[in-house]
């Protein structure tokens, strides 16, 4: 039986030589299906939780697992492949088309071509770019949101079971900032997959997330649900829930 915590830290320690500690004795877990958003101030660790779940970095204490099993154990490439990841700049391969940068790693699984075509072509029809239309294309030739949808479709291409998203609607106005918002509510629903977004925009992390972590200073200080969140009596906290211009309103991807 598939592991109920698909994501778990166990007093998690991580830091460089000579310097303060990045995390300290973090510890929380992410369900199946689960959208965990987390949040705090710029430098407080957030992007840090995120290579520790990919094996892009270790923990110098404590244990990192992923679907069951500690990530010192995993084939970090393996480990990789099983994890889609969107970032703010997208990281999408310029002279590549549109149907080659989302059928990159089904070809570096060695799917077969057709199955790869396939599955870009569903792909592509989930985030709002029909292959009809699109799959010739370049990312120059994109919007700005269109690139973002797109590399979110990338990071789905071979359906992996944890999805990480670093400030992926960051770089963007507003008014598509929200658009993609819901585009991402419709997605996730559609595909079911477990999520952990790092965010600085506190109201997109409590209209995404099923639950919130605060992170200050290198300690998770809070996970909880958006309602006790916005409730929450810590000064640490509640500087983050004062960001917002009105109160928060958890409309959550359930």
């Amino acid at each position: 039986m598939a592991p109920a915590h698909v994501v778990e830290f166990d007093r998690v320690e991580f830091g460089y030589a000579g310097r303060p500690p990045v995390l300290r004795g973090v510890t929380f877990s992410v369900e199946r299906g689960e959208v965990l958003a987390v949040v705090g101030r710029s430098g407080a660790g957030k992007t840090t939780v995120l290579k520790l779940v990919n094996r892009l970095l270790l923990p110098s204490a404590g244990r990192v697992r992923v679907e069951g099993r500690d990530t010192r154990e995993w084939d970090g490439i393996q480990l990789r492949r099983r994890i889609g990841y969107v970032l703010q700049d997208v990281g999408l391969f310029p002279h590549m088309t549109i149907e080659e940068n989302v059928g990159l790693v089904p070809r570096l699984e060695r799917w077969p071509d057709d199955r790869t075509r396939s599955r870009v072509r569903e792909l592509l029809e989930v985030v709002g770019l029909p292959s009809s239309a699109y799959a010739g294309l370049r990312p120059h030739e994109l919007s700005g949101g269109q690139r973002q949808r797109l590399g979110v479709a990338r990071a789905l291409a071979v359906d992996p079971p944890i999805l990480l998203m670093d400030e992926p609607f960051g770089a963007l106005d507003p008014v598509t900032r929200m658009e993609l918002r819901h585009e991402f509510v419709r997605i996730r629903e559609a595909i079911g997959t477990t999520v952990i977004l790092v965010t600085h925009d506190m109201a997109e992390a409590f209209a995404l997330g099923h639950r919130i972590a605060v992170i200050d200073a290198g300690q998770m200080i809070a996970c909880d649900t958006p309602a006790r969140i916005a409730m929450s009596r810590d000064a640490r906290v509640r500087v983050l829930v004062d960001s917002l211009v009105s109160p928060p309103v958890s409309h959550g991807v359930a």
